[in-house]
Protein backbone atom coordinates (compact mmCIF):
# COMPACT_ATOMS: atom_id res chain seq x y z
CA UNK A 1 0.00 0.00 0.00
CA UNK A 2 2.99 2.00 1.05
CA UNK A 3 4.37 1.49 -2.45
CA UNK A 4 1.53 2.54 -4.41
CA UNK A 5 1.02 5.89 -2.66
CA UNK A 6 4.80 6.80 -3.13
CA UNK A 7 4.48 5.77 -7.26
CA UNK A 8 1.21 8.22 -6.87
CA UNK A 9 3.15 11.14 -5.33
CA UNK A 10 5.56 10.62 -8.29
CA UNK A 11 2.99 10.38 -10.92
CA UNK A 12 1.33 14.15 -9.32
CA UNK A 13 5.01 15.43 -8.84
CA UNK A 14 5.96 14.39 -12.91
CA UNK A 15 2.42 15.87 -14.22
CA UNK A 16 2.95 19.12 -12.22
CA UNK A 17 6.35 19.49 -13.48
CA UNK A 18 5.39 18.94 -16.94
CA UNK A 19 2.75 21.36 -16.68
CA UNK A 20 5.25 24.23 -15.61
CA UNK A 21 7.22 23.12 -18.74
CA UNK A 22 4.75 23.56 -21.27
CA UNK A 23 3.95 26.47 -19.41
CA UNK A 24 7.13 27.74 -19.79
CA UNK A 25 8.04 26.67 -23.52
CA UNK A 26 4.70 28.45 -24.54
CA UNK A 27 5.38 31.65 -22.73
CA UNK A 28 8.54 31.63 -24.64
CA UNK A 29 7.22 30.75 -27.75
CA UNK A 30 4.38 33.14 -28.20
CA UNK A 31 7.46 36.04 -26.45
CA UNK A 32 9.58 35.09 -29.93
CA UNK A 33 6.22 35.31 -32.28
CA UNK A 34 5.38 38.79 -30.33
CA UNK A 35 9.33 40.17 -30.77
CA UNK A 36 9.64 38.62 -34.39
CA UNK A 37 6.01 40.68 -35.40
CA UNK A 38 6.94 43.51 -33.94
CA UNK A 39 10.02 43.57 -35.94
CA UNK A 40 7.85 43.01 -39.38
CA UNK A 41 5.80 45.45 -38.31
CA UNK A 42 8.05 47.95 -37.70
CA UNK A 43 9.83 47.14 -40.67
CA UNK A 44 6.69 48.38 -42.97
CA UNK A 45 5.69 50.50 -40.73
CA UNK A 46 6.15 53.80 -43.85
CA UNK A 47 3.30 51.05 -45.65
CA UNK A 48 0.42 52.04 -43.26
CA UNK A 49 -0.93 50.37 -40.60
CA UNK A 50 -2.88 47.83 -42.69
CA UNK A 51 0.18 46.86 -44.56
CA UNK A 52 2.32 46.97 -41.42
CA UNK A 53 -0.56 44.95 -39.28
CA UNK A 54 -0.29 42.04 -42.18
CA UNK A 55 3.05 41.40 -42.10
CA UNK A 56 3.18 41.11 -38.37
CA UNK A 57 0.22 38.73 -38.38
CA UNK A 58 1.74 36.31 -41.21
CA UNK A 59 5.24 36.47 -39.15
CA UNK A 60 3.43 35.43 -36.04
CA UNK A 61 1.30 32.79 -37.03
CA UNK A 62 4.75 30.97 -38.91
CA UNK A 63 5.94 31.30 -35.28
CA UNK A 64 3.09 28.92 -34.21
CA UNK A 65 0.93 32.13 -32.26
CA UNK A 66 -2.09 34.12 -32.88
CA UNK A 67 -1.95 38.02 -33.39
CA UNK A 68 -4.49 39.65 -31.07
CA UNK A 69 -3.77 42.98 -31.18
CA UNK A 70 -1.34 45.36 -33.89
CA UNK A 71 -1.03 49.13 -33.96
CA UNK A 72 1.21 51.71 -34.94
CA UNK A 73 2.75 54.27 -32.77
CA UNK A 74 4.27 56.53 -34.93
CA UNK A 75 6.98 54.32 -36.90
CA UNK A 76 6.42 51.99 -33.73
CA UNK A 77 4.24 48.66 -34.27
CA UNK A 78 3.00 47.26 -31.27
CA UNK A 79 2.11 43.55 -31.33
CA UNK A 80 0.26 41.37 -29.26
CA UNK A 81 0.75 38.01 -29.65
CA UNK A 82 -1.12 34.62 -27.57
CA UNK A 83 -0.06 31.09 -27.82
CA UNK A 84 -2.79 28.27 -26.16
CA UNK A 85 -1.16 25.64 -24.39
CA UNK A 86 -3.18 22.55 -22.42
CA UNK A 87 -0.54 20.56 -20.27
CA UNK A 88 -2.61 18.07 -18.89
CA UNK A 89 -6.32 17.67 -19.81
CA UNK A 90 -8.75 19.77 -18.42
CA UNK A 91 -6.26 22.43 -17.63
CA UNK A 92 -6.08 24.96 -20.44
CA UNK A 93 -4.15 28.13 -20.16
CA UNK A 94 -3.11 31.34 -22.43
CA UNK A 95 0.20 33.25 -22.84
CA UNK A 96 0.12 36.67 -23.92
CA UNK A 97 2.97 39.08 -25.35
CA UNK A 98 3.12 42.45 -25.81
CA UNK A 99 6.34 43.83 -28.28
CA UNK A 100 7.19 47.23 -29.25
CA UNK A 101 9.85 47.46 -32.38
CA UNK A 102 10.52 50.44 -34.01
CA UNK A 103 13.87 52.79 -35.45
CA UNK A 104 16.47 53.63 -33.41
CA UNK A 105 16.29 57.14 -31.89
CA UNK A 106 18.91 59.41 -31.14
Amino acid sequence: MCLLAVGLVFVVVGLFGAAVGAARVARQQVRVAADFGALAGASRALAGEQVACSSADEVVRANGARLTGCRLDGLDAVVTAEVTVTPVPGLTRVATVTSRAGPVRA
